[in-house]
């Protein structure tokens, strides 16, 4: 008799497979969030483990990715990951996967506003083919006129910038409101801007640490240690990242206009179209595209790194 109870119980604790999202990593443990909540008895978040065959296979687990999880005890809360879900996109630096939309975040002062390196990450950020939007903190430190120059700027590189002010007023709302609609946002930029900030605000009871401005080169020291996921909504997170490291773009040169909007939008409300099919809209004839634009030195500039990328690849 005591044998059957205890066959009961094991099959009342454990089932088989349920589909997951890795919400965090830590060592060689993974936090999930079970997305069918309600195939686990209402039961959330799992420590699990990674099957030894996905490491053998040299298959690497990333916050954001979606697995298939089993051996799934309910007294203990573990499991085991099974299985990969294929990603849709993934960053190495930091490691998380399946992004949906990616928030160029800066301050607008203290650290001072750099055009070309918000122009770096708008860049990289478009390289990943999601939604990209700007964020600009600390807007209280300038005057309202210089906060309207800047969104007027913005706005000609195809982008609408919110602003965001220290006490956040209503613009906090509307951020979090947007948020909600996306499934997995991240905030990338320079240490510094606010990111911590903003996310301790946007995550009840996130707590992180925020670092102070160095007065001698006005950077921020970075406070965030892991990444890991958090829930705003019911089918929506954010991600808390220790920082993004920008990478070389390593793209044919006539796709590198793909990563600029003011271009893509300008190409596709003309009626006719350039001679040439891969025209790179430098000196070639046949060329409509009106060059007389903010970005477009900075777009240059692309298209050679972009094309002494390729020559070093043919020699190589």
């Amino acid at each position: 008799m005591m044998r059957i109870g205890s066959d009961l119980l094991y099959l009342m604790t454990e089932i088989n497979n349920a589909i997951g999202l890795v919400t965090k990593k830590f060592n060689e443990f993974f936090y999930v969030d079970i997305l069918d909540k309600n195939s686990v008895q209402n039961k959330t978040r799992f420590l699990c483990t990674m099957r030894k065959s996905l490491s053998f296979n040299k298959y690497t687990i990333f916050v954001g990715d979606k697995v298939v999880i089993n051996k799934i005890n309910f007294s203990q809360n573990k499991a085991i990951i099974d299985k990969l879900i294929e990603r849709k996109n993934c960053l190495e630096r930091p490691s998380v996967a399946n992004i949906t939309d990616i928030y160029v975040t800066f301050s607008v002062d203290e650290p001072e506003l750099s055009f070309p390196q918000v122009s770096k990450f708008l860049v990289n950020a478009e390289t990943l083919n999601i939604n990209v939007g700007l964020i600009l903190t600390k807007c209280d430190l300038i005057s309202e006129k210089s906060i309207n120059l800047l969104k007027d700027r913005f706005r000609g590189w195809g982008y609408l910038p919110i602003t965001l002010k220290n006490n956040y007023d209503n613009s906090l709302e509307y951020l979090v409101s947007e948020l909600k609609t996306k499934k997995c946002s991240i905030l990338i930029g320079p240490s510094g801007v606010g990111k911590t900030t903003l996310l301790n605000r946007i995550i009840p009871n996130l707590n992180n640490a925020t670092g102070t401005i160095s007065r001698k080169i006005k950077r921020g020291k970075n406070t965030t240690r892991n990444v890991e996921l958090f829930s705003i909504s019911s089918n929506s997170y954010i991600v808390d990242t220790p920082g993004f490291n920008l990478h070389n773009i390593e793209l044919r040169p006539n796709k590198v206009q793909k990563l600029f909007p003011e271009i893509v939008n300008q190409i596709s409300s003309l009626e006719n179209r350039c001679k040439f099919r891969d025209c790179l809209h430098i000196n070639e004839p046949g060329c409509i595209l009106d060059k007389n634009f903010d970005r477009y030195q900075f777009y240059l500039d692309q298209v050679s790194i972009s094309k002494n990328c390729s020559h070093q690849n043919q020699v190589n």
